[in-house]
């Protein structure tokens, strides 16, 4: 984790021209409407397909483009190996968890090591003070999930998507595999892929393009039927948020916050009166 002064919005790669900066938004989005066609439609034939040729176009237009694409590319190609929707049994767990973690590992050893710069970084603290709305929202966000979590998932039977815990084994997996993907979600979506998109395209564009690798990838995991209500002004607001803070610290509090609430609401759905805090 790295020390750094907020990050408004990254520098264009050195190597791109105004007009292939225009351009870059094609393979992009093809890049990010592939992982919506993996995760999202599992359509793995078409959605590895398109991201093949989308990298191929992204090499034809830049070089600098390809390689930042080839490493989002690489992350989801290597999410979609293995099944990411919700399951507590022990293989399971230590398979999904492997998974994740060479989704954000290898792209950043191949940023290091064979592109030789630091265009993936985790910038955990800044040195700046958060102002008062930012910390205002920290206290928010549990209490706007603990309004809207569980009436999504009661109404909806999405909790129906993760499994009925019965011991308290299965509950401990359950609590760390929530805040376990709730970090990654942050060093991948955000750090990985929205810090490499917003070399290329603008800031407001990669934001939308993260969005919908992020929101594709929580769809299978479980947010389904009106879940992506919920989950795209999430995963945009955390795009901005890490715009305006530059603090990767910021952005996992705020994530895991509102993961603590999942966890609470998920358990009460499957077992109304255990947990009596909810109005639902």
């Amino acid at each position: 984790m790295e020390t750094s002064p907020p990050a408004a919005s990254s520098p264009p790669a050195a190597s791109d021209a105004p007009g292939t900066q225009r351009l870059a938004l094609l393979p992009a989005a093809g890049v990010a409407l592939s992982a919506f066609m993996l995760f999202g439609l599992q359509l793995p034939g078409w959605g590895h397909g398109l991201l093949v040729l989308s990298l191929a176009g992204a090499f034809l237009l830049s070089r600098e483009l390809g390689k930042d694409l080839l490493l989002i590319g690489i992350g989801i190609t290597i999410v979609s190996t293995t099944s990411v929707k919700a399951d507590v049994d022990w293989d399971r767990f230590f398979t999904i968890g492997t998974v994740l973690l060479l989704a954000v590992t290898v792209p950043l050893l191949i940023d290091r090591f064979a592109y030789r710069r630091r265009a993936i970084r985790f910038p955990l603290l800044t040195g700046e003070p958060w102002s008062r709305l930012e910390k205002g929202y920290i206290v928010a966000v549990p209490l706007l999930g603990w309004l809207i979590l569980p009436s999504y998932f009661i109404t909806s039977g999405a909790y129906e998507n993760w499994p009925q815990i019965s011991d308290a084994g299965a509950l401990g997996r359950f609590f760390v595999g929530v805040n376990f993907v709730g970090t990654w979600d942050e060093l991948f979506f955000i750090c990985t892929c929205f810090a490499l998109l917003r070399r290329h395209v603008g800031v407001w564009t990669a934001n939308l393009l993260q969005a919908t690798i992020f929101v594709s990838f929580l769809w299978e995991l479980g947010y389904q039927e009106w879940g992506p209500l919920l989950t795209f002004p999430f995963a945009l607001l955390q795009g901005w948020l890490f715009t305006r803070t530059g603090s990767l610290l910021y952005v996992l509090i705020v994530h895991l916050l509102f993961d603590v609430v999942v966890f609470l609401a998920i358990v009460h759905a499957h077992n109304p009166g255990v947990i009596a805090i909810f109005l639902v």
